[in-house]
């Protein structure tokens, strides 16, 4: 482009040409690179140190199979891990299924793995009572008080609460106390410890908790499982690009290859296996939504 540059030379007044470059914004790091590290971001689903340690560990693995700079992070709730990958935050997640129904519907967040535990890319939940609170049947749960996972858990919240609805109990009306306990071990512990009569996880999250309890199995019991639910899994933020999401995709495949990798993936989230699926796995469990009367455009803000 060219510009002019006032010259002053005595009294005469000058006009000269000079020749400008304009200069374009320096590109951002490549995604992946140490200044631009991929962020796996994981959900509180289980005891939290537990979580952490497992994500840190997956995220190890997965930069030696990819050759990419990769860190990782536990949200505070799966709504936050929704919102971060919305806000280019998080580039892949591990979210659970209504979340990431929800993070598909508001940002275009696309599956890209599912998980698979005892051979099966589903599972079921279950809702729990105390042993001393003389609740036997869904109906029994009218009146008392209930501890969720999450607003946005599958079968933490979204699925109990359909169940219940079918039985006669509705949970907008007919519940007392609600607690949001924040993940599904904690649930457990809420009910094992009397702090709620009733609660809602995955089968069987009384697990994650014999250790140290043993006697779990007998203070907490299990009244009603749900309809399969398709697993949790892998995600990616619509701003990864393609290469990028293939090479992880494989960099996850082959830590099931891996006694070392399944290790990470099992401590993290219980998972046994990694299958690829595409969206449409999804969408018997969203007729199942439907005919249940959830409307996803009402979660989402």
């Amino acid at each position: 482009m060219k510009r002019y540059v006032l010259l002053i030379v005595g009294a005469v007044v000058l006009l000269a040409p000079t020749l400008v470059s304009g200069c374009a914004p320096a590109a951002p790091p490549e995604l992946g690179s140490a200044e631009n590290p991929i962020v796996l971001v994981f959900v509180p689903s289980g005891e939290m140190e537990r979580v952490t340690a497992g994500g840190e560990a997956v995220a190890e693995l997965l930069a030696e199979e990819t050759g990419y700079t990769i860190d990782s992070t536990v949200s505070t709730s799966y709504a936050a891990a929704i919102e971060a990958m919305g806000a280019e935050e998080a580039h892949v997640g591990m979210l659970a299924t209504f979340a990431y129904l929800l993070a598909h519907e508001k940002y275009g967040v696309d599956v890209g793995l599912v998980s698979v535990r005892y051979g099966s890319p589903y599972y079921t939940g279950q809702i729990i009572v105390g042993a001393d609170t003389g609740i036997e049947m869904l109906a029994d749960v009218a009146g008392r008080s209930v501890c969720w996972v999450d607003a946005t858990s599958t079968s933490g919240y979204i699925i109990p609460r359909v169940v219940l609805g079918a039985a006669g109990v509705d949970p907008e009306t007919d519940l007392g106390q609600e607690v949001e306990a924040g993940s599904h071990d904690l649930v457990v512990m809420s009910v094992y410890s009397g702090d709620c009569e009733v609660g809602a996880t995955y089968v069987d999250a009384r697990d994650t908790v014999a250790g140290d309890f043993p006697d779990v199995f007998d203070k907490v019991l299990v009244i009603a499982e749900s309809p399969e639910i398709p697993n949790d899994g892998v995600q990616f933020a619509p701003d990864v690009p393609d290469e990028v999401r293939e090479n992880l995709i494989a960099g996850f495949l082959a830590m099931t290859e891996t006694e070392e990798g399944l290790e990470a993936l099992d401590i993290a989230y219980d998972w046994g296996d990694l299958v690829e699926k595409e969206d449409s796995f999804y969408d018997g469990f969203r007729q199942t939504l439907d005919a249940a009367g959830v409307v996803l455009d009402e979660y989402v803000d």
